[in-house]
């Protein structure tokens, strides 16, 4: 069939028609989702990025040449349709269309499809890789796709709230050079400098400051970054980062500014108000929750238990530099079966127990514990108490080296939130948490580390101890924290070359290692820094949150799997020998 492309490839988007529009021609463009053929007439799913719309072929009322072609299509194909909107004899309360259905005349086939490897629907039967590898097809879906939609009002309101703010957004390099601190940098080889490399930028760190340094005072920019480093399961190679930095300010400053769009982006997207944001140290989130981005959603507070668990013969407590526990509510009517499962969880390599200790608080006052044989009634009243437990909870106690405990009950607290229900995706909980300290010791390279980098002020208050104990020195830093996760992170920046060269010192640089890595922002502060500071945000992070979940992938539009692969246009791939030559590059190969 034959049939000329109309004047306009639609007058209508496929949600726009309702009963209003009963009797206009209408001309239609989408993909056909479905369709249901009873031999006389052939119904089709019409659908577009806003909705769906039915269209009806009728054996009577349609041209036959139409309704041939209608009986051709399938799944995905691309079409046309032109025809009357007419009232539907069988309404959909589900489809903003639900009322109406287009009666078409004219049929026109843009392009046929294949059969989709999967189904193009809301709960699909393809699999993770699968969907990755066809990720133009599972944009389709209307969860990917209201995901990446919601990511993009996100971006606009984050755009809109700091352009009002005063902020200027500028681009910088993603060329640049590698640096030592931080994850393993992407690089890339130079051709016209044959032997040398860009690296990627993990962050646009020192841009940023010598923005300040030229003036502008505030500086926002949406911006990629990349880190090669080894992949956990929600991590992505790159990722989008909501860049910040402002002049004359004090910590003070910058947590009121980003806490007013941290508040601004929830109201925005969840008609939500935020009350003021609660702020806890370093020292208080890991004592009380394991971590320093604690989930203050529910309870389950850490309660130390050394001073009442240390004095009989229990031999692991004993000998444990931390013994905590934390209440589980309502576990005292697990049963031994289910405790055995909770103990087999916190001995999984990911958590790394030993084992643990329990505690049934019934609720007639008695306990019942594992520990029985070496703890009384008034050693157990006095652990509930320690971790506020009440009658029906399991206090549930782990011991070990400090650190490493905290992170192993920080995953069983996490864990029992998700399965008792307690991290619900519509409540948000913010919080800062501060005073992280400037410095951590590495045992294996026998130095410190910056925790965050090494351009963060350490505490007017805590400077003289550079010299002393270093590691007691705390950071003019801060996290914002959002239901468990950290969204955000920044700092107070040194702006002095002596304090800048010192810092560098204590990181282990060389006189020559500095000057060769970031000489450029040693003089750039002896031309007249400002004081400064500024936050990155993790776009993607924010955005699956604010979304209700706690995945990234579905919102990134081509996203890379757990090993860093697109597995879509299969990359990364080798290159042609030609294009090693020109980079003066050869592969090394193995014997």
């Amino acid at each position: 069939m034959q049939i000329n492309i109309l004047d306009m490839y639609r007058t209508h988007q496929n949600a726009d028609l309702n009963m209003e529009h009963l009797g206009q021609e209408v001309t239609l463009s989408g993909w056909v989702q479905k369709t249901r053929n009873k031999g006389f007439i052939i119904w089709v799913d019409l659908r577009d990025r806003h909705g769906i719309t039915q269209l009806v072929f009728d054996s009577e009322r349609t041209p036959k040449t139409v309704f041939d072609a209608a009986e051709k299509l399938g799944r995905e194909f691309v079409i046309q349709v032109r025809g009357k909107v007419i009232e539907r004899e069988s309404k959909n309360p589900n489809l903003s269309t639900g009322d109406i259905e287009v009666l078409v005349e004219n049929l026109i086939l843009l392009n046929e499809a294949k059969t989709p490897p999967f189904t193009i629907e809301d709960k699909t039967d393809g699999g993770d890789e699968l969907r990755m590898k066809y990720r133009y097809l599972d944009i389709r879906r209307n969860p990917v796709k209201d995901k990446l939609i919601f990511r993009s009002q996100v971006s606009m309101a984050v755009r809109n709230y700091l352009s009002n703010q005063d902020f200027v957004e500028v681009e910088t390099p993603y060329l640049i050079k590698s640096t030592p601190e931080g994850a393993r940098d992407f690089v890339v080889p130079s051709r016209m400098n044959q032997g040398q490399f860009y690296a990627l930028p993990q962050s646009p760190q020192t841009f940023k400051q010598l923005l300040m340094v030229g003036g502008l005072e505030k500086y926002f920019q949406i911006v990629k970054c990349f880190r090669d480093e080894d992949l956990r399961a929600d991590r992505q190679p790159e990722f989008t980062q909501i860049d910040c930095e402002m002049s004359f300010v004090t910590q003070e400053d910058i947590l009121n500014t980003f806490e007013g769009l941290t508040k601004h982006l929830i109201e925005t997207t969840h008609g939500v108000k935020v009350e003021e944001f609660p702020r806890m140290t370093f020292d208080e989130a890991m004592k009380t929750y394991g971590n320093d981005k604690p989930d203050i959603r529910f309870g389950m507070k850490f309660g130390e238990l050394n001073d009442v668990a240390q004095h009989k013969e229990f031999k692991i407590f004993n000998e444990a530099e931390l013994v905590v526990g934390i209440a589980i509510p309502g576990g005292a009517s697990y049963s031994r079966k289910e405790i055995d499962k909770l103990i087999d969880w916190v001995r999984r390599p990911q958590v790394g127990a030993k084992g643990m200790v329990y505690v049934k608080c019934n609720t007639d006052g008695s306990f019942k514990s594992s520990v029985d044989k070496f703890y009384d009634a008034d050693d157990l009243t006095q652990w509930a108490e320690k971790t506020n437990a009440q009658p029906g909870d399991l206090i549930a106690v782990l011991s070990g080296n400090a650190n490493e405990t905290r992170a192993q009950l920080s995953a069983l607290r996490m864990e029992m939130g998700n399965r008792l229900g307690l991290r619900k995706p519509d409540e948000f909980a913010p919080l800062w948490v501060v005073d992280f300290p400037l410095l951590e010791w590495d045992d294996q390279t026998q130095r410190y580390h910056a925790m965050h980098h090494p351009f963060t002020s350490p505490k007017a208050e805590d400077i003289d101890l550079l010299e002393s104990s270093p590691g007691e020195v705390r950071a003019n830093a801060y996290d914002l924290v959002l239901n468990g996760n950290e969204i955000g992170g920044g700092s107070i920046r040194i702006h002095d070359k002596k304090m800048q060269s010192r810092m560098l010192e204590l990181l282990g640089f060389s006189e020559d290692e500095a000057r060769k890595q970031f000489g450029f922002l040693m003089d750039a502060f002896e031309y007249g820094a400002p004081p400064h500071g500024g936050i990155a945000f993790g776009l993607d992070r924010l955005v699956a949150i604010l979304g209700g979940q706690e995945s990234i992938r579905d919102f990134i539009a081509f996203p890379k799997n757990n090993m860093g692969r697109d597995v879509m246009i299969d990359a990364p791939a080798t290159v042609d020998d030609a294009q090693l030559d020109e980079l003066g590059l050869s592969l090394r190969t193995e014997d």
